[in-house]
């Protein structure tokens, strides 16, 4: 491709309400232009990379035995009703009307629909296994748009389904799946881990995340530091400690703390170990006010908490609610002197193994200290992993300590069983004669989130530095005084006629443009590879070949040139 003849729109600066460097560097380097909040067109420069993301992921799919198919975006409501999620999925689901006022949604993701599929076409054991899958654009209303494409209301998302007669079947589906999204991440040359993740709105027995590692990642992910363990953090288990729990060592005591009501604050005025203070987090739900404790350095982990019997759908206490169960007000509170018939005392596995702690009084302005369970307040009603892992903590798997890397969710993985199938009266003809439900699966990849996720890993404070099959060009020709001299633009286009007679996609930036201006534009757009022209090199029969990683340029012999950037190329 000649640059004179393809679509360049470079910018130098970005828009103030960019944050990210993906962000900022996907709009300076004309892969994508805002239409409205969460909203994007994609540019010639950014299709280039996206068409090459959707090869690799149907290559993979298509290997794997997939079926490609393609659903509509706009789905009636009727369906989702069936399986609860009309009400359930929330005010992320775009919801429309059409003139005879039938409601629809812009579909943020088609289990419902290829559900109904299968329960009209797949009437048999003898059809079973069967994969379908799409690449499609997919809606999802969110709250606050930002991060470019990361977190953009209007995607490009491959989603898969599988249909199995029993669960072996849907977990060898689960690990095809598995095993494809490994084959898909490595091929495009990002460094990822899948990590054991929670189900959240789409359910099933099994999930994992495929998370591409970058520091501005929104998710936290947990690995052990001596085996394959890793897990989101809202998945990772924090173990209970291994010693038993001390003998009570001090008296109980009260004392004031006045204006601190932070676990920070009383450790630094008492001179305490922050890892001595205990926190009291009130929830509500099903009709009554828990309070869950935590160490004073951990943090609460939502998933876990709202997965305990009692408090599915919790919420905040208000401060009338935590009044009425504690008589004191939040920010003094703890578990001595409660009235159990009042409120439940959910204790972290952490905090049930402490002795002689410190927590709240119950009252403004004063905390206790050397608290004890059993001789100072009673157990607790529940123990259980409700906290955040820190690093340092055990591995689940036994092996190792934990430690904490940031990373972007570029695809998921769920095994659903039979959630979608039996509320949708999906069944097939098994062979024993009976009907039964399918066993499930589905895979989601965010393509348009993956072009994002391989820009916050790869990138300089010059632009993009894209892994080679995601690049939109692979090499860019780049011809000093192309207008000006002969011999330059002879070399040049002899290069560029090689290159592509080699299946090498090159662009030539034939423009009559300064140096400086055509060198820019290649690092902001991140093509890998680079050849610079020029008469003086001519000169001695040199030009420069450079590597976007590369902190300078390779004199080469302009006749083994061609010969030399194939060879850079091979795998």
């Amino acid at each position: 491709m000649r640059a004179s003849q393809f679509f360049l729109a470079t910018l130098k600066e970005a828009p103030q309400e960019a944050e990210l460097p993906s962000h900022k560097l996907m709009l300076r380097g004309g892969l994508i232009r805002k239409l409205g909040s969460g909203l994007y067109s994609w540019l010639p420069m950014g299709m280039r990379v996206l068409h090459k993301v959707e090869r690799i992921v149907r290559e993979e799919m298509d290997r794997a035995g997939a079926l490609e198919i393609i659903m509509p975006p706009v789905q009636p409501a009727e369906l989702w009703q069936e399986t609860g999620r009309w009400e359930l999925y929330g005010p992320m689901m775009l919801r429309i009307k059409d003139r005879a006022e039938r409601e629809f949604c812009y579909a943020p993701t088609a289990e419902e629909v290829v559900t109904d599929i299968a329960r009209k076409e797949l009437r048999s054991y003898r059809q079973l296994p069967v994969n379908f899958y799409q690449i499609q654009t997919k809606f999802r209303d969110e709250i606050r748009p930002r991060f470019g494409v990361l977190r953009a209301r209007e995607f490009s998302m491959k989603d898969a389904y599988s249909f199995d007669a029993d669960e072996a079947g849907m977990l060898e589906s689960y690990r095809k799946m598995f095993d494809a999204y490994v084959a898909i991440f490595t091929r495009l040359g990002l460094t990822f881990r899948p990590v054991a993740a929670d189900s959240g709105e789409i359910g099933g027995s099994a999930s994992h995340e495929f998370q591409v590692l970058a520091d501005s990642g929104e998710d936290q992910i947990a690995y052990s530091d001596a085996s394959d363990y890793a897990a989101n953090i809202e998945k990772a288990e924090a173990l209970a400690p291994a010693a038993p729990r001390a003998a009570p060592a001090e008296p109980m005591r009260k004392d004031p703390t006045p204006g601190t009501s932070t676990c920070e604050g009383v450790a630094k005025l008492w001179n305490e170990p922050l890892a001595r203070t205990v926190k009291a987090i009130l929830l509500y739900a099903n009709h009554r006010v828990h309070m869950v404790l935590i160490r004073g350095d951990h943090s609460l982990n939502e998933i876990k908490s709202g997965k305990l019997h009692g408090l599915k759908g919790w919420r905040w206490a208000s401060d009338e609610e935590i009044l009425a169960a504690c008589d004191g007000p939040a920010g003094y509170l703890g578990p001595v002197g409660l009235d159990r018939a009042k409120i439940t005392v959910v204790a972290d596995r952490t905090v049930a193994a402490m002795s002689d702690f410190i927590c709240g009084a119950n009252e403004k302005d004063f905390h206790i200290r050397g608290v004890n369970w059993g001789r100072d307040c009673p157990e607790p009603d529940v123990v259980a992993d409700v906290r955040n892992v820190v690093p340092g903590d055990p591995s689940p798997d036994g092996k190792g300590r934990l430690a904490l890397v940031r990373g972007i969710e570029v695809g998921h993985v769920f095994a659903l069983g039979r959630r979608y199938s039996e509320a949708m009266g999906a069944t097939f003809a098994a062979e024993d004669g009976t009907q039964k439900p399918f066993e499930m699966g589905c895979y989601g990849i965010g393509v348009t989130r993956i072009v994002g996720a391989a820009i916050e890993q790869n990138h300089d404070d010059k632009g993009i530095i894209w892994p080679d099959p995601m690049a939109p060009f692979t090499v860019s020709v780049i011809p000093l005084g192309f207008h000006k001299s002969e011999a330059v633009k002879a070399a040049a286009e002899k290069l560029y006629a090689d290159l592509a007679a080699a299946g090498v996609e090159a662009l030539l930036d034939d423009r009559n443009e300064r140096p400086g201006v055509m060198l820019a534009d290649q690092e902001l757009v991140g093509i890998p590879h680079r050849v610079v022209i020029g008469e003086r090199g001519l000169k001695d029969g040199m030009v420069e070949y450079q590597h976007r990683r590369d902190a300078e340029a390779t004199r080469v012999p302009l006749a083994e040139v061609a010969a030399f950037v194939r060879q850079r190329l091979a795998p």
